[in-house]
């Protein structure tokens, strides 16, 4: 009499299959990472059953997963907990319930402390019938008295299920192949895939006798037991950098997430050297398992340069590894990770200054860009930057905060000037004021930090602003000898405004000026000069241009100036050469003569003119 129990799916069991096999992965290669998962689960119970002190089949058989290839086969075995007769119709007859889930069940109704060791994956077998088009399951319970038993399908109906004698603990789940997954045999393709996706499993994976999985998955033991050359060697092999990373930062969490990361900053900002947009390198993990690979959304744009992985038991995922049920666990992933990174790079600078400079220098791109695009953020990123200052020595940059602890007693704001160096800083006629009255300036030489400083806005609750637009007068306001008096400065300045016409908004007397004649300033208060030049910079040629609005504010204590008052009378014609003269002087040093032709011809008329005085 035949012992082979025929067992019929469950009416609604035929469609979820077909939607197993055929819709819920995108890649076939997946079913590997879901049975090797499913054994390393299997392993993982029967080290907890063992500890806790339970007697066992084969007890000195260790946990352990080999895989081997055949003619059109694969066959995957483990020596983990093994399934009872009524495991195998329990957890193999019906889809979408997972055994693992029954076992994290008893564990927290028993109060087990390690219960979050085990997986929960739901129903990732089946994904063996992507590929195969008969699948074969024998197995033995880790029970001492319980017998072997086989488990056969071919994906369509049900399943039989016999006796099997002489069958040691674990599973062995042999594939027949279907014809168009014949590649999947290949010890080299499978290879591939396993290091892949389950090169961390913490348990023995052998392909046809040869150990593969031989990199630790570090992430998850203690820091005091990792060497540091343990670190730099997962880092290499992680990375694919032959040199060490800058900065790591490995850290578990509890709550609100339980995470498992390990973070790395390379030497190197592979952005600048390659020339082109870097792809975050950070992967995501479920108990040492791959689920995304470069993953999406796990940490902000601006934090591409990170390599890494991240490991959380929170993920509760679909059917499938490869799509977030919750997309708003990713969320919060996100914002736990990102606000410790934020936290880790503020106490590093403050911590090894001199570290945090390379990394300053390498990465200071990326973290504006976040504090552009990034409100969450944005205060922490303020705390990062660093910039030079009129008070320091060259090349020392200095914190926002510190800036702050600097400030005069009579000086409210934080002021910035934005230049293309240092010499063109010190000699700006914008700066001549703050170097008088000894307020402190710094200088932003990256033309985007204009953008950081509006967004940022201010630091401590002192406002941020641009010392073009500062509303500052020298503290010696009296009249030096030679200097025009109001009067004269005044009619000066009126004279001017009607030789420029429309070119100027309004010409006036300044009282910021000290070694420069004039200077521009823009008579939009939110617009400055090198606002302007980015910009105009981003518009098409076939926009129509930015409405110029410039003041010109002129020096009266100037000597060019007391001149041109006594020559617009005596030489009205070079008066007014000299006048436009010193309009495109002045728009030179803000940067914002467009085309030089006219003002040059005009120049070589003037030079001429002095020359020929002169013979």
């Amino acid at each position: 009499m035949s012992t082979t129990e025929k067992h019929h799916f469950q009416a609604e069991i035929q469609q979820l299959l077909d939607i197993v096999i055929h819709s819920l992965y995108t890649d076939k290669e997946i079913f590997v990472r879901e049975l090797i998962s499913n054994a390393a689960d299997a392993c993982e119970k029967l080290r907890f059953i063992q500890a806790s002190g339970n007697t066992i089949n084969q007890p000195d058989l260790p946990p352990a997963i080999s895989i081997t290839t055949g003619e059109n086969t694969i066959t995957l075995t483990d020596t983990g907990i093994g399934m009872t007769h009524g495991d195998l119709v329990e957890n193999l007859g019906t889809i979408a319930h997972s055994g693992t889930k029954a076992f994290l069940k008893q564990l927290a109704e028993a109060k087990k402390p390690d219960a979050n060791l085990i997986g929960q994956f739901g129903v990732g077998f089946y994904s063996a019938f992507m590929v195969a088009s008969r699948v074969t399951v024998l197995s033995r319970s880790h029970l001492p008295d319980d017998q072997g038993w086989q488990w056969t399908s071919e994906g369509a109906g049900g399943y039989d299920l016999e006796p099997a004698n002489d069958l040691p603990r674990g599973t062995k789940i042999i594939l027949q192949l279907k014809d168009d997954a014949q590649e999947f045999a290949q010890p080299e393709a499978l290879e591939h895939i396993i290091k892949r996706y389950s090169n961390f499993v913490q348990f023995p994976i052998e392909l046809n006798g040869q150990r593969l999985n031989t990199v630790s998955a570090i992430w998850t033991r203690s820091k005091s037991d990792i060497k540091e050359e343990e670190y730099n060697e997962f880092y290499q092999y992680l990375g694919h950098d032959q040199t060490n990373s800058l900065y790591r930062l490995h850290f578990t969490a509890d709550a609100p997430l339980s995470i498992q990361s390990l973070l790395f900053v390379p030497a190197h900002n592979f952005e600048t050297a390659g020339m082109s947009r870097t792809e975050s390198e950070v992967h995501l993990y479920c108990r040492k398992v791959l689920i995304q690979s470069k993953a999406k959304g796990l940490f902000p744009e601006w934090l591409r340069f990170l390599k890494g992985v991240v490991d959380s038991e929170d993920l509760p995922l679909n059917v499938s590894r490869e799509m977030m049920q919750d997309s708003s666990l990713m969320k919060k992933l996100n914002q736990v990770l990102t606000g410790r990174f934020l936290k880790f790079l503020e106490e590093q600078s403050e911590k090894d200054p001199a570290t945090y400079e390379k990394f300053y220098e390498q990465y200071n791109r990326f973290l504006k860009e976040g504090l552009v695009t990034d409100f969450t953020h944005k205060q922490a990123l303020g705390k990062l930057l660093r910039y030079e200052s009129s008070t320091l020595p060259r090349e020392t940059r200095t914190s926002l905060a510190d800036y702050v602890k600097r400030m005069a007693a009579d000086q409210k704001d934080i002021y910035y000037l934005i230049a293309p160096n240092r010499e063109a800083a010190e000699s700006s006629p914008y700066f001549e004021v703050f170097h008088a009255r000894k307020f402190e300036v710094l200088f932003l030489y990256d033309p985007w930090d204009e953008f950081v400083m509006e967004h940022l806005h201010e630091v401590d609750a002192k406002p941020l602003r641009s010392a073009e637009k500062a509303e500052l007068d020298l503290a010696d306001t009296a009249s030096k000898e030679g200097a025009l008096s109001d009067e004269q400065a005044q009619a000066l300045a009126k004279w001017m405004k009607e030789i420029f016409g429309d070119r100027v908004n309004e010409v006036r007397a300044s009282k910021r000026l000290v070694g420069s004649p004039a200077v521009i300033l823009d008579s939009d208060k939110f617009m400055t000069s090198s606002m302007r030049r980015i910009m105009k910079s981003m518009k098409r040629e076939s926009e129509s241009p930015l409405a110029v609005r410039n003041d010109l504010e002129i020096n009266p204590a100037h000597p060019l100036m007391a001149r041109l008052d006594k020559m617009r009378v005596a030489d009205a014609a070079l008066a007014t050469k000299v006048a436009d003269q010193i309009l495109d002087n002045s728009r030179v040093a803000a940067g914002l003569l467009e085309d030089p032709r006219a003002m040059l011809q005009r120049l070589n008329e003037l030079l001429e003119q002095v020359l020929s005085a002169k013979t």
